[in-house]
């Protein structure tokens, strides 16, 4: 099976896929980026192409306005991108958490390359914790990740992890986006994004004072299921009110699951079991075509945006 990722390396458990350098805690930057295969560079070129001329001599011309980016290591092509694209470097992800790190408390847990170094990211630990009833425990994170592709702009987030089912959930509520996107047309400036982003405690308390209520939340069966098939239905034909009946189905078979946390205390017949059915579907369950397609889509696509649907309607139970 093909996988997305490149190379990584990690701290503690071992991935989802199960590859990657395993590294201890506490090690530096540059052991960082040789281990997860992030210490080369981003180089561009003129986007050039042959002239088949009548007397037989092929000639290259250039189409301006366009470079094509490739890496130093391997001179292997990664996209063709406008002159006005901002590159953001490999080793720049990982130095966005050297004075976090070295200062702040934070710790570097997963990093590394996907899709042959066309997207990077780096994941750490900030330090913060809650516990909700039934020591049910989420920790905060904070991701940063890039693409040279024109996929993603250079998004740093805050993110939770449930412990109990590794389930992640971007920390973005109403008032508080919880990410910074800054688009390639311009230049990546980590210190303005750390400021932008508030690294604080103050958007990780207002977090999880709202998981707390969704956790005090009870629902009903009818309630349930109201809430499933809002979260599930396309919202491009909410006319035929189409309904992705086997994803709606699984999410609600993990609403009453037995493992995965949905028989704690917090999340047993609550909106916060809810949620994390979604979550649990999205993370761990939901088809594609390997577990680390599931995860790019869970952090950077269709996923993500499913779960913010899911955390929308959530938090409509206690509004």
């Amino acid at each position: 099976m093909t996988h997305l990722v490149e190379t990584m390396a990690y701290v503690g458990a071992t991935p989802w896929h199960g590859l990657g350098n395993a590294l201890l805690a506490g090690q530096s930057i540059d052991l960082w980026a040789r281990q997860a295969g992030m210490d080369w560079e981003i180089h561009e070129a003129p986007v050039q192409f042959m002239i088949d001329n009548t007397d037989r001599v092929d000639t290259a011309a250039s189409f301006s306005g366009y470079k094509v980016l490739y890496r130093s290591d391997t001179h292997a092509p990664l996209s063709v991108v406008s002159q006005r694209f901002q590159v953001v470097q490999p080793r720049d992800i990982l130095e966005f958490y050297r004075d976090l790190t070295e200062l702040s408390g934070f710790e570097l847990e997963t990093a590394g390359v996907l899709k042959g170094g066309r997207k990077m990211w780096a994941l750490a630990k900030t330090g913060q914790s809650a516990a909700l009833k039934g020591n049910d425990v989420t920790k905060g994170y904070v991701l940063l990740a890039t693409a040279c592709d024109g996929t993603l702009a250079t998004t740093a987030q805050f993110t939770s992890i449930r412990v109990v089912c590794n389930n992640t959930l971007a920390i973005a509520l109403a008032g508080n986006p919880g990410a910074v996107k800054v688009p390639h047309s311009t230049a990546f400036d980590p210190q303005a994004v750390k400021q932008q982003l508030g690294i604080s405690v103050s958007a990780w308390d207002t977090f999880m004072y709202r998981m707390r209520q969704l956790s005090e939340r009870p629902v009903t069966s009818k309630e349930a299921i109201s809430y499933f098939v809002r979260v599930f239905t396309c919202p491009y034909e909410t006319a035929k009110r189409h309904v992705t009946q086997r994803s709606l189905l699984q999410a609600m078979t993990l609403f009453d699951a037995e493992n995965r946390g949905a028989q704690l205390a917090s999340a047993k017949g609550t909106a916060y079991g809810l949620l994390n059915a979604v979550t649990t579907y999205v993370d761990h369950e939901r088809r594609a075509k390997s577990t680390d397609h599931r995860l790019d889509s869970a952090w950077f696509g269709q996923g993500a945006r499913l779960k913010q649907r899911a955390l929308d309607h959530a938090l409509l139970l206690v509004s």
